[in-house]
């Protein structure tokens, strides 16, 4: 997929990811909003990395890192873009930036119910931790 261009998000960006969303990615996060991406594309400017074929957003993950822990969250590909080296393309940039960041390993929150998104991780190289359980407590209303 030679003509398969990753990069980080930009402000202008932000209504069309969130639409994407919609569209390709798996449940809703409380963060699914435009003041949350807003924050985190301040916060952290290259954590939000796209996918693009002429112009078109195909895919997108979340690289973040908090200086200890390297996160994934929102890796989405088109419905009809899907199974064709996008989702791969956009986890080696996602670890190539852990990696120039001193992160030694990625994890990443699946929706327990996505059959799909297992078999992607785990071809990926990715693992369940079975032992672990995700605590939430929402901060606002």
């Amino acid at each position: 997929m030679t003509d398969l261009r990753i990069r980080p998000a930009m402000a202008d960006d932000l209504d069309t990811v969130l639409a994407f969303w919609k569209t390709a990615a798996e449940g809703t996060s409380i963060s699914d909003d435009r003041d949350g991406v807003e924050r985190l594309i301040a916060r952290d400017p290259e954590a939000l990395i796209l996918a693009e074929l002429e112009g078109e957003l195909v895919g997108t993950v979340i690289a973040g890192f908090d200086g200890w822990r390297c996160h994934l969250y929102r890796l989405a590909v088109h419905p009809e873009r899907r199974r064709r080296g996008i989702g791969s393309a956009l986890l080696a940039a996602a670890e190539e930036r852990f990696v120039r960041l001193g992160g030694r390993r990625g994890d990443a929150m699946v929706l327990r119910r996505n059959e799909t998104a297992h078999h992607a991780w785990r071809a990926a190289g990715y693992t369940p931790e079975e032992h672990w359980r995700r605590w939430v407590k929402p901060l606002a209303d």
